[in-house]
């Protein structure tokens, strides 16, 4: 009976793999009838009440929508409005001026930058932004999205100024100083390989590696070590966010010593190509690029002054929020909607002002506003669909009932698919925090009973969370989104599906041989 309910708790996740990688489904398509199964084996077979059941739908809708959703479209409406206003024109050019090579713009964008969004705002930013500018400049979209996707496994922990491990602390009792720094340890190497298979993938293979290994070795290591230190000196909240500062600067730096004559062939960006070809000049004045990079400026300091780093704005405006119990069965989350402290207010608030920066006019951000959520009703329509799926499995028990067989099967092999464990969890809930929720307390107890330490395996589940999000629909759909592409959504999965296996199994073996020495 036990191995029958795990098949038939799995069924779900079988059916959406197969639906988006197979059958070629659009992910809107795939996830929705992926709800609409879930709802049946939840009432069917684990006996959910139909009206719990359609609880739980509502509350997943509602946390789509609010604060996933929103946070995407308010990170494509940035975007947008930059193109729309030219700045995106000019910041092409400053990078002109730093390289022309993709390797070097893919690491300073979407490896830099991209963790210094994850460990401000989270939530998809830092793919859908990255992503966008990475394919607004000129780098194959598809490549794009894949190492930014690649690279984001591994921050999420850290984001959203340490929310993922603050919950995990308040889930599993263990201190979160004590878990930013397990975390620090068991994500250090796959962390420290992730800007190089970011690399690979832009530049079209292994070789690409060839004339950028020793930047990639500078971007790697200004992140790793400062954010290794930051979170095992001072805690959760800044490791990507000191992290990223640092590698944009020396990633900078070390294009401008090691990276004299990029390759200019396929290696590098058609359209800063076409800016230099046109003679354009690349070196703008600093009123200039203080102009287009306005709303990027404003997203950085807004989010840091409205963050836990400054509590007395924090505290102000987090009371500003509406806490309700949506679930109508027993043991309802409460669902928390801050009408002001969100990054995706945020967000919009520092593109509307750096769009009136840039001289864009009230009717022209309505209008790149409509045609952004046009352009992305589908992948409102995804995440709000695996959300929705994601309660209904978390309330009606077939979460659980997965994890505690894998736990049972596995016996004192079980460091070796803890992080597996965490994956599935990250996979279905596409959040690094939900992760936490539904698995943190199984991973700690587990350990307990298996006489392991419970900060490791939960730092595992951690590690799991993050990588599940490399084929989570959520943030594939996001993905596609940031490049313009909705419906790609299945291309991207096959795609990605590689780098999944070898981070899970690297994860394991981490994460088993750690218990041999923690």
């Amino acid at each position: 009976m036990f191995f029958l309910k795990f098949l038939i708790a799995i069924l779900p996740i079988v059916w959406l793999m197969v639906a988006l990688s197979k059958l070629k489904m659009q992910g809107y398509k795939a996830c929705f009838i992926t709800l609409v199964l879930t709802m049946v084996l939840a009432v069917g077979f684990w006996k959910l009440n139909a009206v719990y059941a359609a609880s739980a739908v509502l509350e997943g809708v509602l946390n789509g929508l609010w604060p996933i959703c929103i946070v995407i479209v308010a990170a494509l409406f940035a975007y947008n409005l930059t193109l729309r206003t030219g700045a995106m024109d000019s910041i092409k050019k400053m990078l002109a001026g730093v390289s022309t090579d993709q390797r070097v713009l893919a690491l300073i964008i979407g490896w830099g930058f991209g963790n210094f969004m994850e460990g401000m705002a989270g939530f998809g930013t830092a793919v859908a932004i990255p992503a966008s500018m990475l394919a607004g400049i000129g780098l194959n979209p598809f490549s794009a999205v894949l190492g930014c996707l690649v690279v984001n496994s591994t921050p999420t922990a850290f984001g959203s100024v340490g929310i993922p491990l603050v919950t995990l602390s308040a889930v599993t009792g263990v201190d979160a100083s004590v878990l930013a720094a397990n975390t620090a340890i068991i994500e250090a190497i796959l962390c420290f390989i992730s800007p190089f298979i970011m690399v690979c993938i832009v530049g079209g293979g292994i070789k690409a590696l060839r004339g950028a290994f020793l930047i990639t070795l500078v971007s790697a290591v200004s992140f790793v070590l400062p954010w290794y230190i930051t979170a095992t000196v001072v805690g959760a909240e800044l490791p990507n966010i000191v992290g990223s500062i640092c590698c944009m600067t020396f990633t900078v730096v070390a294009a401008k010593v090691f990276n004299k004559k990029p390759q200019v062939k396929q290696e590098c960006c058609a359209a800063i190509i076409e800016v230099q070809d046109k003679k354009e000049e690349t070196v703008l004045s600093f009123g200039k690029a203080l102009q287009a990079w306005s709303s990027f400026i404003l997203i950085f300091i807004m989010l840091l002054a409205t963050s836990t780093l400054c509590p007395p704005i924090n505290h102000f405006i987090a009371k500003y929020k509406t806490v309700m119990v949506v679930y109508a069965g027993e043991g309802g989350n409460k669902l928390s909607f801050s009408w002001i402290n969100t990054p995706g207010v945020i967000i919009f608030v520092a593109t509307i002002i750096g769009g009136f920066i840039q001289g864009a006019k009230i009717s022209t951000m309505l209008d790149v506003l409509f045609s952004t959520l046009k352009a992305n009703w589908k992948t409102i329509v995804t995440i709000c669909s695996v959300l929705a799926t994601a309660k209904v499995m978390g309330y009606s028990g077939m979460i659980s009932d997965m994890a505690s067989f894998l736990v049972v099967a596995t016996g004192g092999a079980y460091p070796l698919i803890s992080p597996l464990i965490g994956a599935i969890g990250g996979f279905v809930t596409g959040s690094g925090t939900s992760t936490n929720v539904l698995f943190g307390g199984l991973q700690a107890e587990t350990a307990k009973n298996l006489g392991l330490p419970a900060a490791w395996m939960a730092a595992a589940n951690v590690l799991g969370g993050g990588i599940g999000k490399m084929i989570c629909p959520q943030g594939i759909a996001i993905g596609a989104s940031a490049i313009n592409q909705p419906g790609s959504e299945s291309k991207i999965l096959r795609s990605m599906f590689k780098y999944f296996v070898f981070y899970v199994v690297i994860a394991g073996i981490i994460c088993y041989l750690g218990t041999l020495f923690i």
